[in-house]
């Protein structure tokens, strides 16, 4: 008789845990976010590590060699920003910026 009532304990127990569950699922709404890019043409003799400025923060993009050119996404920037964008020489001798870029689409930044 414990076998039963054992067996049919397991049985119970094992029913219950192959019941279907509803689950319901959402994630947070999110921002706009630009699919900018940057052109930079680095017609200079070095290179240069490429920034972008939105909101007083300062992120590092990347270094685009000497008399080059690269084409750098941009990501996280919310759509209709004004970003600026400085490039520094890697002796940090000069730096080039423009100012109140909004970035829609490709920026072409030309240096010098």
């Amino acid at each position: 008789m414990n076998r039963r009532v054992a067996a049919w304990m397991v049985g119970a127990v094992l029913l219950s845990a192959c019941k279907s569950r509803q689950v319901e699922v959402r994630t947070a709404p999110s921002q706009a976010q630009s699919q900018g890019s940057v052109q930079v043409n680095n017609n200079l003799s070095q290179a240069v590590n490429v920034y972008f400025v939105l909101s007083g923060n300062e992120t590092f993009l990347r270094q685009v060699a000497a008399n080059s050119s690269a084409t750098l996404p941009v990501q996280g920037v919310p759509a209709g920003s004004s970003v600026t964008l400085k490039a520094v020489t890697v002796d940090g001798a000069r730096t080039y910026q423009r100012q109140n870029v909004v970035l829609s689409g490709k920026y072409v930044f030309p240096l010098p």
